[in-house]
């Protein structure tokens, strides 16, 4: 459907969060939409999320003068990212300099990239440039390998994590089956993901109906039994000769407690997590004695470019031209979302969802997507995860090595 736009006034964009291979993606998708739904406006790029608004920090994009297509091979953050928890709307001084800022540069329309804590951040401009007066049309844009964003069916940047887990378990599980005879017994993977185990569960997809690469996933939706883990473990290397198991960091034990945390906490509040693996291996070690390693995908899982999910790229650049459309038909406080249509063929389009049904919620691996025992994914979660691995879109390379050439980028001159 064709829309009027009645006013040309600029943009602002920005990354939050943790980044993914395919972020850079949404940030083609909107950038390239933008500039050419607006071609009198122009659109800047805040240094390090919102942060580099708040400290006068913006890269003027006109002023670009490589291809803005070299966002589609790039992973990490082409702007740079934050964590940053906003102040509540009763903080008058915030919003009022914040806006102050935005009205300086003409912006219009605020474009804010990131999943759960993003989608807040951007409620809440939405909501205070309500209360305060100040004509704006904020917009989220899903992004978050945990896939944990309620209203979208999925979230762009997690096919790609998915593909990589079930692509690096099975590949692991291969070289473990050659030596396990007289070597290592079992491999434990940790993944990313604190309260929804989205990542944990795609190793599932490393198996097929010949043969098991992954005999055990760790969820945080099931609570850990120490007993019978160690059981399930013990049955799997006698009759497979080896376990391989892939575990999320926000695994709880039996009291709903994070497994394995520190007392650290982030700009929002959130327990540090890491170091899951090592405990779950010296649970096997004490208690079975079997030769085991370990290992931690941490970055590498979110920042795997040369392997990325096709559908992950073209639906993250779909999510980017979508917010613009919608800015550009006058709605503030949403977010546009995948909804899918199918699953065999697999079929998707976009939707809108409310920040209010979105911000602060978490969605979690439903009951039904996990095997009676708590380890395993059934096939209605396999039919729900497989479409979003699929499809490969590999960036140059010069050497062996991918190029990954950002954009020439120019600080607006204050």
């Amino acid at each position: 459907m064709e829309y009027k736009i009645t006013v040309m006034k600029n943009a602002f964009y920005a990354q939050s969060g943790g980044v993914t291979s395919v972020i850079n993606c949404s940030a083609y998708g909107l950038i390239s939409k933008f500039q050419k739904d607006f071609s009198t406006a122009n659109i800047y790029a805040s240094k390090n999320g919102i942060v580099g608004l708040l400290e006068n920090q913006l890269y003027d994009l006109s002023k670009t003068t490589k291809p803005i297509e070299n966002l589609l091979e790039m992973p990490g953050g082409a702007f740079g990212s934050c964590r940053y928890k906003l102040p509540d709307l009763n903080d008058e001084k915030f919003y009022k300099d914040l806006f102050e800022r935005l009205d300086k540069l003409f912006i219009g329309y605020f474009f804010y990239n990131g999943g759960n804590d993003s989608a807040d951040t951007c409620l809440k401009v939405a909501k205070a440039a309500e209360k305060f007066g100040y004509d704006l049309k904020a917009i989220a844009v899903p992004k978050t390998i945990d896939n944990d964003l309620a209203v979208t069916d999925n979230c762009p940047g997690f096919g790609s994590v998915a593909k990589y887990v079930a692509i690096s378990a099975k590949e692991a599980s291969m070289d473990i089956k050659s030596m396990c005879k007289t070597s290592t017994k079992v491999f434990v993977l940790e993944v990313m993901g604190r309260h929804a185990g989205w990542i944990a569960a795609a190793g599932e997809l490393a198996n097929n109906e010949e043969e098991t690469f992954v005999h055990k996933i760790l969820l945080p939706e099931v609570r850990f039994d120490e007993e019978k883990f160690l059981a399930g473990v013990e049955d799997d290397v006698n009759k497979y000769g080896y376990s391989v198991i892939v575990a999320s960091e926000g695994l709880k034990n039996m009291h709903g407690e994070l497994y394995a945390a520190s007392a650290e906490k982030d700009s929002f509040g959130h327990s540090q997590l890491g170091g899951l693996a090592p405990k779950i291996a010296s649970l096997v070690t004490n208690n079975l004695g079997f030769k085991n390693h370990w290992s931690v995908a941490d970055y590498l899982q979110r920042s795997a470019r040369h392997i990325s999910s096709l559908t992950d790229i073209e639906q993250a650049i779909a999510v980017g031209k979508a917010a613009v459309k919608l800015a550009a038909e006058g709605q503030s406080g949403v977010m546009p979302v995948i909804k899918r249509i199918s699953n065999n063929p697999y079929e998707w389009e976009i939707s809108v969802g409310d920040l209010k049904d979105i911000a602060n919620e978490e969605k979690t691996v439903p009951s039904n997507y996990i095997t009676e025992d708590g380890f395993r994914i059934t096939s209605a979660g396999q039919e729900y995860l497989r479409p979003l691995i699929v499809g490969e879109s590999f960036p140059k390379f010069s050497d062996g090595i991918p190029i990954y050439e950002n954009l020439d980028l120019h600080l607006r001159e204050i």
